[in-house]
C-alpha cells in the first residue's frame, strides 16, 4: 500500500510544479487562476500533503447552521473541545483533535495548507471573528493513531468566509460526518457542498440529528433518501439522534445506527446507542485512504471537472490570441509599397566612391585625375545655376522631404487600418486598439518620428549599404569582380575620349550640371548604357572576345544596381516600420504571437502527459484494493 502512495506522490508533485510554472506562463492572459478551482484545491490540500508513506484519515463533522455539529464533535472528543452556541454561525474556525505523537511524525501546517495553526487553549476561540483562516488544534489521548477529527464552520452561513473554510476542510478530508436535520437536509447550499463531496468520492456517514423519536422513524428515511438523490451521496452508515438538548450539553446524546438503504418497516431497528469514536476507530484506514485519494485523483483528471478543463481554457484562449494575431498580420500595418527612390545620381556617386577605393596603381591615378578635371569643368556651370536660380537643394535633402511626405501618408494609412480593425470587434484587439487610437496618440507619434527622421544620416546609411553589398558581391563572385576590374583598367586608358562622349551625351560631371532632368531619367539604365558604350569604345583595345563577355556581364551588373536601390528602400521602410512598432504597436504583435503558441510550451505538454500517466495509474487501483 505504501508503494502505491509513493508512486502517486512522485507523479502528483511533478504535476503540481508543472502547473505552477504553466500558470506563470499564462499570467497575463484571460485565463482564470488555479486558486479557487475545485480540482486545484484538492491537489494542494489533499493530494500533495497526504500522499505519503504513512496513511492517516481526516474526519470532519460538517453541516448547516445551528444543527448541532459542535455537539456531535464534542461527543467524539469526549469533552467540550469545541464551543457550542444556540446562535447561528457560531463556529467561525475549524477545531482539530490530534492523536498523541502525531505532530512528531507530521507537520500539521502541511496537512492543512492555507490555515494558521494555533494550539487549543480555549474552546471559545473558534467563535471569534478573524479574517485569518485559523485552525485550533489539541492533542487527544482518546483519538486513535492516524485519525484527525475536525469540527468545521457552517457550510450555509451568511458569512461567505465560513463557506470557504468549510470547503478547505472538505477538500482535505477523507471521511465526512454529515449532520442533517429536518430543516437542513434539503437546503441548496448544503446540497451543493455534498454534491462536491460525492464527486470527490468521500466516505460519508450521515447523522440525522434533532429527531423526534419514535415519531420521526417513518420520515427520516424519506428525508435521507431525498438528500441522497439530490447530492449523489451514498452513505457508508446512517445514525439518528434525538432532539434532547440537556443530553447534548451533558455529552450523553445517544446515536442509533440505522440500516441503509432502508428496507421499510420490516427492518429491525437497533436501539443500542453507538459510540461514534469507537465506530471511527474500526474504520479500515488504508482502504478508505486509497479510496478517497483515488477519488480525488479521478476528479483531478476528469475531462469535465479536472485539469483538462484548465488546459482547454488555455487552448481556447490561445486560439483567440491566434485569431487576433492572424487578423493583425493579414493587414500588414507597416507595409510600404510606394517609398521614394533615392536619386540614381546619388547612388552612382556612392558606387563610384566605393569603386575608387578598389582601384590600385596607375588606374587609380588616372581616374582620380579625370574625376578632378570633371569637377573643375562642372564648377563654373554649378556657379552659374546658383546665380540664376539660387542655391540648389542637395539631392539627399530633397529625398528626405519626399520621404517625410511618404511617412505622413503611411501613418495615416496605418491609423485607418487600426480603426477598421478596432471596429471589427475582436474581443482581444478592441481594448488595446482603442488605447492606441486615443485622441493625442497620433500627434505624439508624428512628433517622435519627425524628430528621429531629422537625425537620420542618410549619406552614412547609403555609404554603409553600398559598401556592404558590393563587398559581398566581391566575396560571392570574385571572378566577376576581377573581370570588371579589368574592364575598369582598360576604360582608364580610353578615359579622355569617354569623358568627352559622356559630357556631350549628358553623362559625367558636365551632364550632372547642365542636364539634371535628363540625367535622372536616363541613369535608370545607366549601367547598361555604360556597358554598351564601353563596348563600342574599348573594343579596339582589348579585342572582341573580351568585350562579348563584358556585354553579357553588363545586364547582370544592372541587376546588381537595382538590388542596391531595393536594399536601400527596404532599409528605409524597415526604419519606419521599427518606429511604428516601438512607438505605436509596442509589444502587441509579440504578445499575441506568444499567447497563440502557449499550447506548444513544454509545461503544457508535460501537464497533458502527466494527466495521462495518472489515469493509467488510477486504472490499477482496483487490483491493488483486492490484494490489500
Amino acid at each position: 500500500m505504501e508503494s502505491e502512495f509513493l508512486r502517486f506522490r512522485d507523479t502528483v508533485r511533478r504535476l503540481h510544479a508543472t502547473l505552477e510554472s504553466l500558470q506563470k506562463a499564462v499570467a497575463d492572459l484571460e485565463v482564470a487562476p488555479l486558486r479557487g478551482r475545485e480540482w486545484y484545491e484538492l491537489l494542494v490540500r489533499k493530494l500533495v500533503p497526504q500522499l505519503s508513506d504513512e496513511a492517516y484519515l481526516v474526519v470532519a463533522v460538517v453541516g448547516g447552521t445551528n444543527i448541532g455539529k459542535s455537539v456531535i464533535f464534542n461527543h467524539i472528543a469526549g469533552c467540550r473541545a469545541s464551543a457550542t452556541s444556540p446562535l447561528a454561525s457560531g463556529t467561525k474556525h475549524p477545531t482539530c483533535l490530534v492523536p498523541a505523537g502525531f505532530t512528531e511524525r507530521h507537520d500539521l501546517a502541511q496537512v492543512f495548507p492555507g490555515f494558521e495553526l494555533q494550539e487549543w487553549s480555549d474552546a471559545d476561540a473558534a467563535l471569534a471573528e478573524d479574517d485569518r483562516h485559523m485552525l485550533y488544534w489539541r492533542v487527544s489521548d482518546q483519538t486513535p493513531d492516524n485519525l484527525l477529527v475536525l469540527d468545521t464552520p457552517d457550510i450555509d452561513s451568511d458569512a461567505r468566509i465560513n463557506w470557504e473554510r468549510a470547503d478547505h476542510i472538505r477538500q482535505c478530508a477523507d471521511v465526512l460526518i454529515a449532520v442533517l436535520t429536518q430543516q437542513k437536509y434539503n437546503d441548496a447550499a448544503v446540497k451543493e457542498f455534498f454534491r462536491k463531496a460525492a464527486a470527490e468520492e468521500k466516505l460519508i456517514a450521515v447523522v440525522f440529528n434533532q429527531c423526534l423519536l419514535p415519531e420521526d422513524e417513518p420520515y427520516w428515511p424519506l428525508w435521507v433518501s431525498t438528500f441522497c438523490d439530490e447530492t449523489g451521496v451514498d452513505p457508508e452508515i446512517v445514525y439518528v439522534a434525538p432532539n434532547d438538548r440537556p443530553a447534548a450539553e451533558a455529552l450523553k446524546l445517544p446515536f442509533y445506527e440505522r440500516p441503509w438503504p432502508n428496507e421499510g418497516e420490516a427492518a429491525a431497528t437497533d436501539d443500542e446507542p453507538r459510540s461514534l469514536l469507537a465506530d471511527l476507530s474500526r474504520l479500515k484506514f488504508h482502504e478508505i485512504k486509497l479510496q478517497t485519494l483515488s477519488g480525488s485523483l479521478r476528479h483531478l483528471t476528469s475531462e469535465d471537472a479536472g485539469i483538462p478543463t484548465y488546459l482547454r481554457d488555455i487552448a481556447q484562449c490561445s486560439e483567440r490570441y491566434r485569431a487576433a494575431s492572424e487578423l493583425l498580420a493579414a493587414h500588414e500595418l507597416a507595409r510600404i509599397n510606394d517609398w521614394p527612390v533615392i536619386p540614381d545620381s546619388v547612388m552612382i556617386a556612392e558606387i563610384r566612391a566605393w569603386w575608387q577605393t578598389q582601384r590600385t596603381g596607375w588606374s587609380a591615378t588616372v581616374h582620380s585625375v579625370y574625376n578632378a578635371i570633371g569637377k573643375g569643368v562642372a564648377w563654373p556651370v554649378h556657379f552659374a545655376r546658383e546665380r540664376m536660380y539660387g542655391e540648389s537643394v542637395p539631392p539627399l535633402e530633397r529625398y528626405r522631404e519626399r520621404e517625410w511626405n511618404a511617412i505622413l501618408t503611411t501613418v495615416e494609412k496605418v491609423y485607418e487600418k487600426l480603426t477598421w480593425l478596432e471596429e471589427l470587434g475582436n474581443e482581444l484587439l478592441r481594448p488595446r486598439l482603442k488605447t492606441l487610437l486615443s485622441g493625442t496618440s497620433r500627434a505624439e507619434l508624428l512628433q517622435r518620428i519627425h524628430a528621429e527622421h531629422q537625425e537620420v544620416d542618410l549619406a552614412g546609411s547609403l555609404e554603409q549599404l553600398v559598401g556592404r553589398e558590393l563587398t559581398e558581391f566581391r566575396r560571392q563572385s570574385p571572378r566577376h569582380f576581377e573581370f570588371f576590374k579589368r574592364i575598369d583598367t582598360v576604360a582608364a586608358a580610353a578615359r579622355p575620349a569617354t569623358s568627352v562622349v559622356l559630357f556631350v551625351a549628358g553623362f559625367g560631371p558636365a551632364g550632372n550640371a547642365i542636364a539634371p532632368a535628363l540625367t535622372d531619367a536616363a541613369v535608370q539604365g545607366a549601367l547598361h548604357i555604360a556597358g554598351d558604350f564601353a563596348g563600342g569604345t574599348v573594343a579596339v583595345a582589348v579585342g572582341e572576345g573580351v568585350m562579348s563577355g563584358a556585354a553579357a556581364g553588363a545586364g547582370w551588373l544592372e541587376a546588381r544596381f537595382r538590388r542596391l536601390h531595393e536594399a536601400f528602400t527596404a532599409e528605409r521602410a524597415a526604419w519606419l516600420a521599427a518606429l511604428l512598432k516601438r512607438h505605436l504597436l509596442g509589444d502587441l504583435p509579440e504578445e499575441l504571437q506568444a499567447a497563440a503558441s502557449l499550447t506548444a510550451h513544454d509545461e503544457f505538454r508535460e501537464a497533458t502527459e502527466a494527466v495521462a500517466r495518472l489515469r493509467e495509474q488510477i486504472q490499477q487501483i482496483p487490483a491493488t484494493l483486492e490484494t490489500t
